[in-house]
């Protein structure tokens, strides 16, 4: 039997820090406002140079020399982001064309936060069925392009980044399993509006749109579900998990979770305090950090979650 397993990582953060005392000049709040609801104390915010495909590329680049890997030996490029560069190509092109290789399949994944979860199963399974050998997947957002610098209420939640890894075919096991879900229904819980000239509505501007309450309620309950899922497809006790992985958008929805699998934060990667919600790149920046930091060690086991707008969520059960 094929696995899919993890061979190198990379990350990628804009230069520009934006602390919460830096926001409290421009907006209404204040640092102890922002900590106290979110955890969050700074964020990266993104040049006009570090576009999406710009940060995978150099995201990507490190992944491949922790795998010991050239571009040539890629064999297909998947990107999760809901920023793209451009309407088209896709960002997947043109990290493809940063990177110097042609004629390999490359394509996005918009699946807001959940986007490197969806894009890590699919890249899964064109390995296990024996299609392919080795893949770059990676997840990254500029969020801070979408986000509305006088709305204290999404302003201070969001950032920039980007996070890639290297899968390739392997008989020792990597990827146990993957879990998706969409609900369609919460779509007015958090969207961006279209840019699109004729269907945008009058006033309305392309900016992040979110309940607060509604996400946060939604998100608690839907993650431990998955994960409670995750577990009992691979037949594993909470105790199995030598590290979680979750999406960065809130340190009491991370807290709650920990608590649900009973694990202490010590064996959480948290990053949210100094990345703020980077979306798709959120769980691969905090993968890397973690094994480049070599707190997470070959052979221990990974549980990866992520829910964005749409609501999509997801997990995933790694040996690393």
């Amino acid at each position: 039997m094929k696995y899919s397993r993890i061979l190198g990582t990379g990350s990628y953060l804009p230069k520009k820090i934006v602390t919460n005392e830096e926001l409290t000049k421009t907006v209404d709040t204040t640092d102890e406002w922002i900590v106290s609801r979110t955890g969050i104390r700074a964020r990266h915010v993104a040049s006009e140079e570090e576009t999406s495909s710009y940060m995978g590329y150099h995201a990507g680049l490190r992944a491949l020399e922790a795998a010991k890997l050239s571009a040539k030996d890629i064999d297909m490029i998947i990107v999760a982001t809901t920023t793209p560069d451009k309407g088209l190509p896709n960002t997947a092109c043109l990290l493809q064309e940063r990177l110097g290789i042609t004629g390999i399949p490359a394509f996005d994944m918009t699946v807001a936060c959940a986007g490197f979860v969806y894009a890590l199963s699919v890249a899964d399974q064109y390995i296990r069925t024996g299609m392919l050998k080795t893949i770059l997947v990676v997840g990254v957002d500029v969020l801070t392009a979408v986000t509305n610098w006088e709305d204290r209420s999404t302003c201070v939640l969001f950032g920039d980044g980007a996070g890639a890894v290297i899968l390739q075919a392997a008989d020792k096991p990597g990827i146990l399993s993957t879990h998706l879900h969409a609900d369609g229904r919460q779509k007015d819980s958090l969207y961006i509006p279209t840019w699109l000239p004729g269907q945008r509505k009058e006033n309305e501007l392309p900016y992040i749109s979110m309940d607060g309450r509604a996400v946060f309620r939604f998100a608690v309950k839907a993650l431990e579900q998955v994960m409670e899922e995750a577990l009992a497809a691979n037949q594993m006790p909470q105790s199995a998990i030598d590290w979680l992985i979750p999406h960065q958008a809130n340190l009491r929805i991370i807290t709650a979770l920990a608590e649900k699998l009973k694990l202490p934060l010590d064996k959480v990667v948290v990053t949210v305090d100094r990345h703020a919600n980077t979306s798709a790149a959120s769980v691969p920046l905090a993968l890397d950090e973690a094994i480049r930091d070599g707190r997470i060690q070959r052979g221990q086991t990974l549980l990866l979650d992520a829910i964005g707008g749409g609501f999509v969520w997801g997990a995933a059960v790694i040996i690393y």
